[in-house]
């Protein structure tokens, strides 16, 4: 057989690549593709989590230098609350529902203790002690109830950690009954419920019987609303996993300042 030598051509040209291994099989296995293709998506994968997390971490920068200030309450801003920012998309409706309820809860303090006015002006012989009592309740409920009841459950959801709820089970159960308590209205203590309605009603001291209507619907209103939402969470809470030793853990390894941080 003759050979004809090519000027042209480059006597190191090869179509074989050198960088390919000699001893490799040029025809593998299926199941060795198959690793190979694995492998491939396994790096994908981490490709695009670690490209979401970036993304992630820069929206959580963006949002803490335009919206980190301590914003609530307006007036004296004291913390930084924000249920569309720092909440996971399904729980908002849920935490702004029981922060409207809070609201309302102000809103009856006011009502009730504007009643009780309205019963010592009727001439109710315990309406001095039922006015005292109602600016107490004015001046307490209000921060007490977000700080011991609302605040640890919108952590809670925002961080799905089990002290949280813990605490709020505790104090808002506490809520509950105190919201029964104000219901009924029992002569003297502040509320300008049940009893103290039907008797402004029977009196005919109609300003005061109405506004005792009001405020005991809005004590209706915010019970029975916080109680059902009470339900809703305990349920979550169950399905979640949290347990006493969890929240035992979470205390001992972050203390109390976890409960004024964020993330």
């Amino acid at each position: 057989m003759s050979y004809t030598y090519n000027a042209n051509e480059n006597p190191f040209g090869s179509t074989n690549s050198l960088d390919q291994n000699p001893f490799d099989d040029p025809n593998p296995p299926a199941a060795t593709r198959q690793d190979s293709d694995a492998r491939l998506e396994q790096i994908r994968q981490r490709e695009a989590e670690l490209e979401r997390r970036e993304q992630e971490l820069n929206q959580r920068a963006e949002q803490i230098k335009h919206h980190g200030k301590n914003n609530w309450p307006f007036f004296f801003p004291l913390i930084y609350h924000d249920i569309s920012v720092e909440l996971p998309d399904q729980w908002k409706p849920l935490i702004t529902r029981l922060y409207q309820l809070w609201m309302v809860l102000g809103v009856t303090l006011i009502i009730n203790f504007i009643a009780c006015i309205f019963i010592l002006v009727s001439g109710s012989r315990d309406g001095g002690r039922d006015v005292g009592a109602s600016i107490g309740y004015l001046i307490i409920m209000p921060p007490l109830s977000f700080l011991l009841w609302y605040r640890p459950i919108y952590n809670g959801y925002m961080k799905e950690q089990a002290l949280y709820y813990y605490l709020f089970f505790f104090f808002c159960g506490w809520h509950i009954l105190f919201s029964v308590y104000m219901i009924i209205g029992v002569l003297s203590t502040g509320s300008a419920g049940l009893v103290q309605m039907v008797q402004m009603f029977v009196g005919h001291h109609w300003a005061a019987a109405v506004l005792g209507l009001v405020s005991t619907i809005g004590w209706v209103v915010q019970g029975v609303g916080i109680a059902w939402y009470y339900r809703m969470i305990y349920n979550h809470h169950n399905q979640a996993g949290h347990t006493v030793e969890k929240a035992k853990q979470e205390l001992a390894s972050q203390g109390a300042k976890a409960y004024f941080t964020r993330g």
